[in-house]
Protein backbone atom coordinates (compact mmCIF):
# COMPACT_ATOMS: atom_id res chain seq x y z
CA UNK A 1 0.00 0.00 0.00
CA UNK A 2 1.24 2.96 -1.59
CA UNK A 3 2.40 6.26 1.87
CA UNK A 4 0.01 8.69 0.09
CA UNK A 5 -2.83 6.31 1.86
CA UNK A 6 -1.93 5.07 5.68
CA UNK A 7 -3.96 2.05 6.97
CA UNK A 8 -3.50 0.90 10.85
CA UNK A 9 -5.89 -1.15 13.27
CA UNK A 10 -5.67 -1.19 16.49
CA UNK A 11 -8.77 -2.47 19.17
CA UNK A 12 -11.07 -3.25 15.81
CA UNK A 13 -11.22 0.31 14.41
CA UNK A 14 -9.31 0.42 10.54
CA UNK A 15 -8.20 4.27 10.59
CA UNK A 16 -7.46 5.40 6.89
CA UNK A 17 -5.53 8.74 6.39
CA UNK A 18 -5.55 10.10 3.15
CA UNK A 19 -1.55 11.12 3.07
CA UNK A 20 -1.25 13.78 0.46
CA UNK A 21 -1.64 17.20 2.49
CA UNK A 22 1.01 18.81 -0.05
CA UNK A 23 -1.35 18.21 -2.31
CA UNK A 24 -4.91 18.79 -0.90
CA UNK A 25 -4.84 15.06 -0.33
CA UNK A 26 -5.82 14.95 -4.42
CA UNK A 27 -6.68 11.78 -5.91
CA UNK A 28 -3.77 10.49 -8.38
CA UNK A 29 -3.33 7.14 -9.73
CA UNK A 30 -1.66 5.72 -6.40
CA UNK A 31 -3.86 7.36 -3.97
CA UNK A 32 -6.59 5.71 -5.57
CA UNK A 33 -5.26 2.04 -5.93
CA UNK A 34 -4.22 2.60 -2.42
CA UNK A 35 -7.55 4.07 -0.83
CA UNK A 36 -8.98 1.06 -2.80
CA UNK A 37 -7.31 -1.41 -1.18
CA UNK A 38 -7.46 0.07 2.34
CA UNK A 39 -11.12 0.17 2.57
CA UNK A 40 -11.78 -3.12 0.93
CA UNK A 41 -9.04 -4.35 3.62
CA UNK A 42 -11.49 -2.81 6.03
CA UNK A 43 -15.07 -3.98 4.68
CA UNK A 44 -14.01 -7.37 4.87
CA UNK A 45 -11.45 -7.60 7.90
CA UNK A 46 -13.80 -9.14 10.59
CA UNK A 47 -11.21 -8.13 12.73
CA UNK A 48 -12.63 -4.78 11.92
CA UNK A 49 -15.49 -3.33 13.91
CA UNK A 50 -15.49 0.06 12.53
CA UNK A 51 -13.97 2.35 10.20
CA UNK A 52 -12.97 5.79 10.52
CA UNK A 53 -11.94 7.42 7.03
CA UNK A 54 -9.52 10.86 7.71
CA UNK A 55 -7.18 12.77 5.93
CA UNK A 56 -3.69 13.95 6.36
CA UNK A 57 -3.11 18.01 7.05
CA UNK A 58 -5.34 21.20 7.79
CA UNK A 59 -6.28 22.39 4.77
CA UNK A 60 -8.44 19.55 2.47
CA UNK A 61 -9.67 16.60 3.45
CA UNK A 62 -9.71 15.54 -0.62
CA UNK A 63 -9.95 17.93 -3.14
CA UNK A 64 -10.96 14.73 -5.58
CA UNK A 65 -9.81 13.81 -8.88
CA UNK A 66 -5.92 14.90 -9.42
CA UNK A 67 -6.18 17.66 -12.57
CA UNK A 68 -2.50 17.62 -12.98
CA UNK A 69 -2.04 14.63 -13.35
CA UNK A 70 -5.35 13.82 -15.15
CA UNK A 71 -4.19 16.80 -17.96
CA UNK A 72 -1.16 15.19 -18.73
CA UNK A 73 -3.04 11.90 -19.35
CA UNK A 74 -5.30 14.02 -21.24
CA UNK A 75 -2.33 15.21 -23.68
CA UNK A 76 -1.39 11.61 -23.78
CA UNK A 77 -4.37 10.99 -25.78
CA UNK A 78 -4.88 8.05 -22.86
CA UNK A 79 -8.11 5.77 -23.96
CA UNK A 80 -8.41 4.70 -20.42
CA UNK A 81 -8.48 8.35 -18.60
CA UNK A 82 -12.17 8.05 -17.31
CA UNK A 83 -11.75 4.17 -16.46
CA UNK A 84 -10.72 5.34 -12.79
CA UNK A 85 -14.47 5.57 -11.93
CA UNK A 86 -14.96 1.74 -12.51
CA UNK A 87 -11.88 0.47 -11.45
CA UNK A 88 -11.11 2.98 -8.47
CA UNK A 89 -14.42 5.20 -7.25
CA UNK A 90 -17.05 2.48 -7.57
CA UNK A 91 -15.00 -0.24 -5.50
CA UNK A 92 -14.17 2.37 -2.77
CA UNK A 93 -17.67 3.66 -2.51
CA UNK A 94 -19.40 0.03 -2.66
CA UNK A 95 -17.24 -0.92 -0.03
CA UNK A 96 -17.91 2.33 2.40
CA UNK A 97 -21.77 1.52 2.12
CA UNK A 98 -21.83 -2.12 2.05
CA UNK A 99 -19.46 -2.84 4.81
CA UNK A 100 -21.39 -4.62 7.67
CA UNK A 101 -19.49 -2.10 10.11
CA UNK A 102 -20.15 1.67 10.66
CA UNK A 103 -18.45 4.01 8.64
CA UNK A 104 -16.93 7.47 10.12
CA UNK A 105 -15.66 10.26 8.14
CA UNK A 106 -13.36 12.94 9.94
CA UNK A 107 -13.74 15.91 7.09
CA UNK A 108 -11.07 18.70 8.43
CA UNK A 109 -11.26 20.80 5.44
CA UNK A 110 -12.20 20.68 1.69
CA UNK A 111 -13.92 17.85 0.49
CA UNK A 112 -14.81 18.28 -3.26
CA UNK A 113 -15.56 15.84 -6.09
CA UNK A 114 -14.88 12.67 -5.59
CA UNK A 115 -13.34 13.64 -2.11
CA UNK A 116 -17.20 14.95 -1.04
CA UNK A 117 -18.57 11.33 -2.89
CA UNK A 118 -16.44 9.38 -0.39
CA UNK A 119 -17.44 11.17 3.01
CA UNK A 120 -21.21 10.81 1.58
CA UNK A 121 -20.16 7.04 1.43
CA UNK A 122 -19.53 6.83 5.09
CA UNK A 123 -22.07 6.41 8.19
CA UNK A 124 -21.79 9.36 10.41
CA UNK A 125 -19.69 12.48 9.08
CA UNK A 126 -17.75 14.43 11.82
CA UNK A 127 -17.08 17.97 10.42
CA UNK A 128 -14.02 20.25 11.37
CA UNK A 129 -16.15 24.08 11.56
CA UNK A 130 -13.21 25.61 9.18
CA UNK A 131 -14.57 22.43 6.90
CA UNK A 132 -16.29 22.94 3.38
CA UNK A 133 -17.56 20.42 0.49
CA UNK A 134 -18.17 21.45 -2.98
CA UNK A 135 -20.10 19.21 -5.86
CA UNK A 136 -17.19 20.20 -8.32
CA UNK A 137 -17.96 18.36 -11.60
CA UNK A 138 -19.95 20.42 -13.54
CA UNK A 139 -16.96 23.42 -12.98
CA UNK A 140 -14.65 21.04 -14.98
CA UNK A 141 -17.47 20.10 -17.84
CA UNK A 142 -17.69 16.34 -15.62
CA UNK A 143 -21.08 14.43 -14.42
CA UNK A 144 -21.47 13.10 -10.70
CA UNK A 145 -19.64 10.05 -10.04
CA UNK A 146 -18.04 8.75 -6.16
CA UNK A 147 -21.65 7.91 -5.91
CA UNK A 148 -23.31 11.91 -5.47
CA UNK A 149 -25.67 11.42 -7.70
CA UNK A 150 -27.19 8.67 -4.94
CA UNK A 151 -26.23 9.59 -2.08
CA UNK A 152 -26.25 13.48 -2.46
CA UNK A 153 -30.02 13.21 -3.01
CA UNK A 154 -30.61 10.79 0.07
CA UNK A 155 -29.07 13.22 2.50
CA UNK A 156 -30.65 16.86 0.93
CA UNK A 157 -32.79 15.65 -1.04
CA UNK A 158 -33.40 15.63 -4.52
CA UNK A 159 -34.15 19.35 -5.44
CA UNK A 160 -31.34 20.75 -3.45
CA UNK A 161 -28.78 17.82 -4.47
CA UNK A 162 -29.85 19.23 -8.47
CA UNK A 163 -28.88 22.58 -7.50
CA UNK A 164 -25.66 21.89 -5.98
CA UNK A 165 -24.56 19.57 -8.68
CA UNK A 166 -25.68 22.22 -11.52
CA UNK A 167 -24.56 25.60 -9.26
CA UNK A 168 -21.21 24.00 -7.54
CA UNK A 169 -19.93 26.18 -4.72
CA UNK A 170 -18.32 25.97 -1.09
CA UNK A 171 -21.02 24.71 1.02
CA UNK A 172 -19.28 25.93 4.83
CA UNK A 173 -19.72 23.43 7.50
CA UNK A 174 -22.95 25.23 9.37
CA UNK A 175 -24.87 25.11 6.25
CA UNK A 176 -23.44 21.48 5.59
CA UNK A 177 -24.78 20.67 9.32
CA UNK A 178 -28.06 22.39 8.06
CA UNK A 179 -29.22 20.66 5.16
CA UNK A 180 -27.88 16.80 7.26
CA UNK A 181 -24.40 16.76 5.25
CA UNK A 182 -22.83 17.02 8.20
CA UNK A 183 -23.89 15.14 11.30
CA UNK A 184 -21.72 16.86 14.09
CA UNK A 185 -19.57 19.90 13.59
CA UNK A 186 -16.54 20.33 16.15
CA UNK A 187 -13.63 22.96 16.42
CA UNK A 188 -11.24 22.05 13.78
CA UNK A 189 -8.44 21.22 16.26
CA UNK A 190 -10.97 18.74 18.66
CA UNK A 191 -12.43 16.72 15.15
CA UNK A 192 -9.60 13.97 15.76
CA UNK A 193 -9.94 13.61 18.82
CA UNK A 194 -13.94 13.62 18.87
CA UNK A 195 -13.71 11.35 15.52
CA UNK A 196 -11.90 8.59 16.88
CA UNK A 197 -14.28 8.71 20.20
CA UNK A 198 -17.17 8.49 18.15
CA UNK A 199 -15.77 5.66 16.10
CA UNK A 200 -13.86 4.12 18.74
CA UNK A 201 -17.45 3.66 20.83
CA UNK A 202 -18.50 2.32 17.79
CA UNK A 203 -15.98 -0.26 17.24
CA UNK A 204 -16.73 -1.56 20.76
CA UNK A 205 -21.03 -1.63 20.07
CA UNK A 206 -22.82 -4.31 18.48
CA UNK A 207 -21.61 -4.90 14.99
CA UNK A 208 -23.90 -7.12 13.93
CA UNK A 209 -26.79 -4.96 14.65
CA UNK A 210 -25.13 -1.88 13.17
CA UNK A 211 -24.57 -4.55 9.78
CA UNK A 212 -28.69 -4.56 10.18
CA UNK A 213 -29.16 -0.90 10.93
CA UNK A 214 -27.33 -0.09 7.65
CA UNK A 215 -28.52 -2.58 4.96
CA UNK A 216 -32.14 -1.61 6.63
CA UNK A 217 -31.94 1.90 6.22
CA UNK A 218 -30.52 1.04 2.43
CA UNK A 219 -33.13 -1.39 1.56
CA UNK A 220 -36.25 1.11 2.97
CA UNK A 221 -35.33 3.77 0.98
CA UNK A 222 -35.71 1.98 -2.09
CA UNK A 223 -38.36 -0.76 -1.45
CA UNK A 224 -42.44 -0.84 -0.43
CA UNK A 225 -43.52 -0.35 3.32
CA UNK A 226 -44.71 -4.12 2.93
CA UNK A 227 -40.80 -5.05 1.68
CA UNK A 228 -39.09 -3.12 4.33
CA UNK A 229 -41.73 -4.98 6.84
CA UNK A 230 -40.10 -8.10 5.37
CA UNK A 231 -36.83 -7.39 5.69
CA UNK A 232 -36.84 -6.29 8.85
CA UNK A 233 -38.38 -9.10 10.16
CA UNK A 234 -35.11 -11.13 8.33
CA UNK A 235 -32.73 -8.51 9.82
CA UNK A 236 -34.18 -8.68 13.34
CA UNK A 237 -34.04 -12.09 13.15
CA UNK A 238 -30.60 -11.85 12.34
CA UNK A 239 -30.16 -9.93 15.30
CA UNK A 240 -31.82 -11.26 17.85
CA UNK A 241 -29.36 -14.75 17.31
CA UNK A 242 -26.23 -12.61 17.77
CA UNK A 243 -24.14 -13.08 20.62
CA UNK A 244 -24.13 -9.40 21.68
CA UNK A 245 -27.95 -9.49 22.04
CA UNK A 246 -27.80 -11.74 24.17
CA UNK A 247 -25.04 -9.53 26.15
CA UNK A 248 -27.15 -6.81 26.29
CA UNK A 249 -30.07 -8.47 27.79
CA UNK A 250 -28.14 -9.98 30.75
CA UNK A 251 -26.41 -6.63 31.23
CA UNK A 252 -29.87 -4.88 31.38
CA UNK A 253 -31.49 -7.06 34.04
CA UNK A 254 -28.39 -7.04 36.10
CA UNK A 255 -27.87 -3.56 35.68
CA UNK A 256 -24.42 -3.63 34.10
CA UNK A 257 -22.32 -1.92 31.11
CA UNK A 258 -22.59 -4.18 28.16
CA UNK A 259 -19.56 -5.30 27.08
CA UNK A 260 -20.03 -6.75 23.30
CA UNK A 261 -17.60 -9.26 20.92
CA UNK A 262 -19.00 -8.07 17.76
CA UNK A 263 -20.55 -10.92 16.79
Amino acid sequence: MADTVLYEVSDGLATITLNRPEAMNALNIATKVALREAVESAAADDAVRAVLLTAAGERAFCVGQDLKEHIGLLIEGSGEIMSTVKEHYNPVVRALTEAPKPVVAAVNGVAAGAGFGFALAADYRIVADTASFNTSFAGVALTADSGVSWTLPRVVGPGRATDLLLFPRSVKAQEAYELGIANRVVPADELRAEAEKVARALAEGPTVAYSALKEAVAYGLSHSLAETLEKEDELQTRAGASEDHAIAVRAFVNKERPKYLGR
